[in-house]
């Protein structure tokens, strides 16, 4: 059961933390992108929102945390409040902290701090300070070490990075873990940070690389490099670029037996999870057929369910072509090409932000099904033409009345990964 949600996100006048904050945003479309020399999805984050919620976090540590940890540590306070989980009173001890990171942009300050220190000139107190920021800051597991001290937790806690798949994986993993036992309470959180300067550099290096990649481009690659200094537009026939963003969010979720104990109100479930690969040997490339989303939506699906119960998908296109040719085609070969399928993205609403997607997806995929609306595709004003599915275009949202929905996340090199969620009786 899913029974907390809380964000760190890219806002309008303030970052997005809670339920209602992501819906507000979401419910109409509304991108949050800011438009310097790229677009670029910005938490901004103050030094007072961050200590009105964590007060009292020792400042040896906090004085060494990385943006990652605040929006981890941010995100996590949101959601335990959400569920009702106190944890300063030990409600969440022993649960599991699980963490998806994708990037590492935030781990390089603290690698590099230490790599370039000397020794010889390096005071004993200067040298403590950076032992501690690189041993909080310089790993993958960043935000998992300080979420964990924060709940003193005692359960499982390790991170998972399979990019912008790595808090959906981690998702699956506490439905499993959960299931078989292991824990009956888990708190999963995606985090990560593309930093402008690396993305403003990028930019520059792919202008000059065009040339020589055209040179080896194959088949299942696209005939121009991204770009990022247009407004991404998922679904859209004019979409060619992505742009990036940064955040986190958490879910908290628990086995039914322990949230009917304590009373807890659940946005819905979570009910099975699978991933899968192209088999390309390119890394880098995808395999447009769309047949390994087939597989893993038959491999999610299972013989429990049917697709005639899925009317909606939460796709992960961030508006590059490659992903919505290989979402339509998968489409067509599990609805047919006339189906009454709704399939929207949220993405150009915080930017494309990497692990949190997985989480995002879920919720706001919980959050449609509550309130029976489903959220715009944002920046999609005049669809694609061939789409075999609804993106419900335009900044309104449109009624559906469902019980299940698909959420789907990608990495880079073909990596396929789907949950299937449901609303709290469903079966």
């Amino acid at each position: 059961m899913v029974t907390g949600m809380g964000f760190c996100l890219p806002g309008t006048s303030r970052p997005v933390f809670s339920a209602d904050d992501v819906w507000d945003v979401a419910s109409r479309g509304a991108s949050c992108l800011v438009h310097g020399d790229v677009y670029y999805g910005a938490v901004d984050l103050s030094p007072a929102m961050f200590d009105a919620r964590l007060p009292d976090i020792p400042p040896a540590f906090s004085r060494h945390y990385t943006n990652a940890h605040r929006y981890g540590l941010v995100s996590l306070v949101e959601a335990c409040s959400d569920a009702g989980l106190d944890f300063r009173a030990g409600d969440l001890t022993g649960a599991a902290v699980l963490a998806g990171r994708g990037g590492v942009d935030t781990n390089v300050g603290p690698y590099l701090a230490v790599l370039e220190a000397d020794p010889l000139t390096t005071s004993s107190q200067e040298a403590m300070e950076l032992f501690v920021r690189g041993q909080q800051g310089l790993t993958p597991s960043d935000v998992s070490l300080v979420q964990s001290a924060v709940l003193r937790s005692t359960g499982p806690c390790f991170t998972v990075s399979c990019g912008c798949a790595s808090s959906a994986v981690q998702v699956g993993t506490a439905r499993q873990m959960i299931a078989g036992g292991v824990a009956d309470l888990a708190v999963v959180s995606g985090v990560d940070l593309f930093g402008v300067d690396v993305i403003l550099n990028v930019q520059r290096l792919l202008r000059s690389a065009q040339g020589a990649y055209e040179a080896v481009r194959v088949e299942g690659m696209p005939e121009l490099l991204p770009s990022f200094d247009r407004l991404m537009r998922p679904y859209d026939r004019r979409a060619d670029c992505v742009n990036h963003g940064e955040g986190a969010a958490t879910l908290i979720l628990e086995s039914r037996e322990h949230a009917d104990r304590r009373g807890a109100r659940a946005y819905g479930q979570v009910l099975a999870h699978a991933m899968t690969r192209d088999g390309l040997v390119n890394p880098l490339a995808s395999d447009d057929s769309g047949t390994a989303l087939v597989d893993a939506v038959r491999q999610c699906l299972g013989d429990r369910w049917d697709l005639s119960q899925v009317p909606y998908i939460h796709g992960g296109s961030d508006g590059d072509v490659v992903v919505t040719a290989f979402e339509a085609n998968a489409a067509k070969q599990l609805y047919g090409p006339d189906s009454d399928l709704v399939m929207t993205s949220q993405e150009a609403c915080f930017g494309h932000n990497g692990a949190p997607a997985g989480c995002v997806g879920v919720a706001l995929s919980l959050l449609m099904m509550e309130r029976g609306q489903v959220c715009p595709t944002a920046n999609c004003e005049e669809p694609a033409d061939g789409l075999p599915f609804d993106p419900v275009p335009g900044t309104s949202t449109r009624p559906l009345d469902f019980d299940y929905a698909l959420t789907c996340n990608y990495q880079i090199g073909g990596v396929k990964n789907v949950i299937l969620v449901g609303g709290p009786d469903a079966v």
